[in-house]
């Protein structure tokens, strides 16, 4: 890990939030991001989100850690208390965000008990209030910004999307990245909450072409890079979440280029997996067990001849006592002879 007053020189890049990886629980840990970046240079990465009460009753230094790599990234916090939620950003400030993020989101069942994520949704006023204390918090540092569905339940999103934004607006924050479906609180899982409540992107394309000063990231469903190369036509910037997971290669391998314009090569996934190791090779020295990482990089070759062994071999191995950078050389092996058939 890195020294914090380094990472804090960071935090005056300029975001570009054209493409972003959506922050997922359990998936897009520090791991997760130092992988994906060595696919992309400019894809905004998002944490995992942290709640704002884990960071002031417990260990803020190792919530917020991360590889000065992973920059730009942004900093998701949960919670609905805005003296906790500014105490939070506080904290966060030395470690150099770009962004934080508050989630009004996340449909699980610990995030409705903890009265925050897509129930907040029901309360603009109290998501408002919290904001402006995150703001307050900022200063001059990171940008504060918003996530959120477009209602939840019975909620009409017709009317409660728009008022909602404009309601959390008036407090200050410019961006919202919208998941553009409702979430299900009352019985739906989190899993089934991200497919089976219908998308409507039209919503969100009337609500930001309502509010041109507003940038308006749009999220849910867009699965390749050609989709979200369409939507920024109409958004500010495109989150994809579990499909630049499961094909990392397919999604970031390439954006540098097609979305941000960048005269860069495209990626390959072997590229990327080699770039990894004098990262794995700290971590391991660290204590860090070779599967904490590479089970975030066995979706790289998706699609390719010897995917599956790639998957297998890693899955089986890489759990091992002393497992390391041998294992993955051997897993590359099953997928480097036939890779111009995919090419």
């Amino acid at each position: 890990m890195v020294h914090h007053e380094h990472i804090a020189e960071e935090g005056s890049r300029q975001i570009d939030r054209r493409l972003s990886v959506a922050p997922m629980m359990d998936w897009t840990d520090r791991h997760c991001r130092v992988f994906h970046r060595q696919f992309s240079s400019r894809a905004l990465l998002y944490t995992e989100m942290v709640t704002a009460a884990g960071v002031v009753k417990g260990d803020a230094d190792w919530l917020y850690d991360h590889d000065l790599s992973e920059h730009p990234l942004a900093l998701q916090l949960g919670g609905s208390d805005p003296d906790l939620l500014h105490e939070a950003v506080r904290r966060a400030l030395p470690f150099g965000f770009e962004e934080i993020n508050l989630n009004v989101g996340c449909p699980s069942d610990r995030v409705q008990s903890g009265a925050f994520g897509a129930c907040l949704m029901r309360t603009p006023d109290l998501v408002a209030d919290c904001v402006s204390a995150m703001i307050d918090a900022a200063g001059q540092g990171p940008e504060i910004t918003v996530k959120c569905r477009i209602g939840v339940d019975e909620q009409e999103p017709e009317q409660v999307l728009p008022e909602f934004i404009d309601c959390v607006a008036a407090r200050g924050v410019s961006h919202f990245a919208v998941h553009a479906r409702k979430a299900w609180l009352d019985g739906l899982s989190p899993k089934e909450n991200r497919t089976i409540p219908p998308l409507d992107y039209d919503l969100v394309r009337r609500v930001k072409r309502d509010r041109p000063d507003l940038q308006i990231s749009l999220n849910g469903g867009i699965e390749t890079l050609e989709q979200a190369k369409s939507h920024l036509k109409d958004f500010d910037g495109v989150m994809i979440g579990r499909a630049a997971y499961h094909n990392p290669s397919q999604i970031l391998g390439a954006a540098d280029s097609e979305i941000f314009g960048l005269d860069a090569p495209v990626v390959a996934p072997e590229t990327a997996v080699r770039r990894m190791y004098p990262y794995i090779e700290s971590q391991l020295m660290l204590g860090t067990r070779l599967h904490q990482i590479t089970r975030h990089m066995l979706g790289a070759f998706n699609g390719r001849p010897g995917a599956r062994r790639w998957r297998r071999l890693l899955s089986e191995e890489a759990h091992r006592d002393a497992a390391g950078i041998d294992v993955i050389e051997r897993a590359l092996a099953e997928v480097s002879a036939p890779r111009q058939a995919a090419e």
